[in-house]
């Protein structure tokens, strides 16, 4: 066998580890109360940062952060920026590209299940959720936040709380 044959052998065996193993953590991270990953994208991301109209020294949060692309765009955007993600391997993936931002001290990615944390101390919140979940978390979110607080909801707006704004799929909501 060639070298060339063998080191094409290795990248796929590589890629087909990666690849079960990113599936077990997805799969591990649903069964944890979760959800599945799901990347927003470039653009929907600059979309939701802008609907948050981030003030200077705000604290964000990206509930389910997944590859850290919200919470870098939010301290990006000027906001003391946090991340809650239940799937380890995501929140590796994720610490990596808070690094390679150079955004230490700035963004910050917990492997935390968002249910049991406790949401006051933030201003802007961003949420991809999924339908089964909007009842608890509206709930969660109207019984935490302070007046004042945003909360960005991508696809799935809450099923009883008034959006002030809305922007295609992204629904934005103000606490009174």
């Amino acid at each position: 066998m060639s070298l060339l044959f063998l080191l094409f052998a290795l990248i796929v065996f590589l890629f087909c580890i990666t690849v079960i193993v990113f599936s077990f953590f997805n799969i591990l991270s649903m069964t944890m109360n979760g959800a599945f990953f799901a990347p927003s994208g470039k653009k929907l991301t600059d979309k939701m940062v802008a609907l948050a109209i981030i003030k200077p020294g705000e604290k964000a949060l990206d509930l389910g952060s997944g590859d850290g692309s919200q919470v870098i765009s939010l301290a990006k955007a000027g906001a003391k920026a946090y991340g809650y993600e239940i799937n380890p391997l995501l929140v590796w993936w994720s610490q990596y590209r808070l690094w390679q931002a150079g955004l230490k001290g700035k963004a910050f990615i917990y492997t935390k299940n968002f249910w049991q944390a406790d949401l006051s101390d933030f201003d802007v919140i961003i949420i991809f959720g999924i339908p089964y979940m909007m009842k608890k978390m509206e709930k969660k979110l109207m019984q935490e936040l302070k007046p004042g607080a945003r909360v960005i909801s991508n696809a799935f707006p809450f099923p009883n709380w008034q959006h002030s704004k809305r922007e295609g799929n992204l629904y934005l909501y103000e606490v009174e």
